[in-house]
């Protein structure tokens, strides 16, 4: 399987991105589980686990803060309009 790499989830869109933190959410919980009960478990799944979870979660607060840059982008030259346009009144 190998280490996930960061590369390799770029290309998904935000809502597979949630789901995708939810499934390694609900993984971790369980190899941590399997671990406090000593069932047989990989132990290196738990930190492949929870590095892709970070990398989920560093991609999508990311994108989030992008889309928020631009949309306060919008809103700042909405109001730079409306005060030009209200100064020649």
């Amino acid at each position: 399987m190998g280490i996930p790499q960061y590369n390799d989830i770029i290309t998904i869109s935000n809502t597979e991105i949630s789901a995708e933190i939810i499934r390694a959410e609900k993984e971790l919980f369980n190899l941590r589980f399997k671990k406090a009960t000593r069932q047989p478990f990989k132990p290196h799944e738990i930190r492949h686990t929870k590095r892709r979870l970070a990398h989920l979660k560093t991609l999508l607060s990311s994108r989030l803060d992008i889309i928020e840059q631009n949309q306060s982008n919008v809103v700042s030259k909405l109001i730079r309009n409306q005060n030009y346009i209200t100064e020649k009144f």
